[in-house]
């Protein structure tokens, strides 16, 4: 299903048809402004970008047969550090996490987007949901959360 791979692409760094593609949102974030809370009780856009990385991850990790289970690094990771530096690894893990979740689709077969995932609770037992329905989803939480991101940078 090249087309769903495509998708990701361009939610990622493509021509995205909602507007800015992700890299570019991150990119555009001053990192003196990454780190801070606009709005009580909400999340900074470096811990919005974390929770993508993390999901970009969990996603490629089920694509190459693993388990569905939480991601590796936590629904919600905590930043390391706040600094211009710490801001710069997020944008780069972003990106690395993206590279290797199209470059595993790339390997994948036409027909191994219509298989589905395995239940953490019951390895036996399969989800009900597709590598291509997963990868979708990816694209619309890649759109999500951008649009925060879009909306917390102009706090600024």
């Amino acid at each position: 299903m090249l087309n769903v791979t495509n998708e990701i692409q361009k939610a990622f760094n493509g021509d995205a048809w909602h507007g800015n593609h992700a890299m570019q949102t991150l990119n555009n974030v001053k990192a003196e402004i990454a780190f801070e809370y606009f709005i009580p009780n909400a999340h900074s856009i470096a811990e919005i970008a974390l929770h993508l990385i993390s999901w970009t991850e969990e996603v490629t990790s089920r694509l190459m047969g693993n388990v569905a289970s939480e991601p590796a690094l936590g629904d919600w990771p905590i930043p390391e550090s706040k600094t211009a530096q710490a801001w710069e690894k997020i944008i780069f893990d972003f990106k690395v996490a993206n590279e290797e979740l199209i470059r595993c689709c790339g390997e994948l077969k036409n027909n191994q987007f219509d298989n589905e995932l395995i239940d953490k609770l019951n390895p036996a037992l399969e989800t009900g949901i597709s590598n291509e329905e997963l990868l979708n989803g990816l694209v619309q939480h890649h759109a999500y959360h951008c649009g925060q991101i879009a909306l917390l940078s102009k706090f600024e």
